[in-house]
């Protein structure tokens, strides 16, 4: 591989130098050339814990000790499962570059049900049975850096579900219940891709990643009512409003990160403005050019010229036809143009 130059042209004190390494070194095999490029990939996944709190309204028939009836509530939270790193380079760089970074987080703000509820009274206390629906927000966002390449994804979207739960709660007085609950809610999946691709030095790198969250919890909420109960009606028939508070956890989520490096052909039909700058003693020949679909300057060979003498270190793609150079095989060190 070989590295861009920082400017478009060289100045003559820069070409100057060039042409003093490669021709001094040459006999001893050095050439001004890059490996490939070696860009960041790895997988994330994290869980979350939060509070809750909200409000719930229900109405409630009685007959005999059965109670059946439906409750609504709302819950504010912060449910966020939030993931960084987790990324790796083979070979492996130690330690790994500063521009490296990834970051994904999935989150849920708010959600409410609306349930159906079954159950049975034993004095003062109810047990119950309940479910429905359940709906709520739900947001996804996931980043993705290396190389200086950077791709990113993000939806939001509200989501329903479904909702199960039991529970119960004590008449602490003819108007005013004290209530225990869980729920498990689910809202299903979402999930966001994306990817980009570019030249990092003399390679075409593309990223791509995966991220995905499984809108999925449970929460445990004490609660506290007061009861609208018609004159003379059953100790737990009639309408009842209260608060809740509590904590939930889930919301499991995971990201892949993925990326490739190949190298850029070295064939001399895409190359222009060829200037031949040193040849080495085995009598290859470094030259200054640019690729025919940009302006970056670099210095390196030409495959053709390689596999005249180094047939070994030369691969044809077998779609486009085109050649390109295995650096490694020719056993070069390596010079990197400041």
């Amino acid at each position: 591989m070989i590295y861009p130059l920082r400017t478009i042209s060289l100045s003559a004190c820069l070409l100057a130098a060039v042409l003093v390494l490669s021709c001094k070194k040459a006999a001893a095999g050095f050439i001004i050339v890059a490996p490939a490029a070696n860009p960041a990939f790895g997988a994330n996944s994290a869980n979350a814990s939060s509070w809750l709190a909200g409000a719930h309204a229900g109405y409630n028939w009685q007959q005999g000790a059965a109670v059946f009836g439906f409750e609504t509530d709302l819950q504010g939270t912060h449910l966020k499962s939030s993931m960084t790193g987790g990324l790796m380079h083979n070979p492996p760089i130690v330690p790994p570059p500063a521009g490296d970074f990834a970051a994904t987080t999935a989150s849920i703000d708010w959600y409410g049900t609306f349930r159906g509820r079954l159950g049975v009274t034993a004095g003062q206390w109810l047990f119950y049975g309940t479910g429905g629906l359940a709906y709520g927000g739900v947001s996804l966002n996931s980043n993705f850096t290396t190389l200086g390449l950077t791709t990113s994804a993000q939806t939001s979207d509200t989501r329903v579900g479904w909702v199960a739960g039991v529970g119960l709660e004590y008449l602490l007085k003819p108007n005013v219940m004290l209530s225990l609950g869980y729920q498990y809610v689910d809202l299903g999946n979402i999930s966001v891709s994306s990817s980009t691709s570019g030249i990092v030095g003399a390679s075409a790198v593309t990223l791509g990643q995966a991220a995905s969250v499984h809108a999925q919890f449970q929460a445990v909420m004490a609660g506290l009512s007061w009861r609208f109960a018609p004159a003379l009606s059953s100790p737990w028939a009639g309408g009842y409003a209260g608060g809740q508070a509590g904590g939930a956890w889930g919301n499991s989520a995971g990201a892949t990160y993925s990326s490739s490096s190949q190298l850029l052909p070295s064939d001399v039909r895409l190359k222009r403005e060829m200037v031949l700058v040193a040849r080495r003693s085995d009598g290859l020949g470094i030259y200054r050019y640019k690729y025919v679909w940009g302006e970056n300057v670099y210095v390196g060979l030409m495959a053709q010229e390689v596999a005249l003498l180094h047939p070994d270190a030369v691969a044809r793609d077998p779609l486009s036809g085109y050649l390109s150079v295995d650096y490694g095989r020719l056993g070069l060190p390596l010079i990197r143009v400041p």
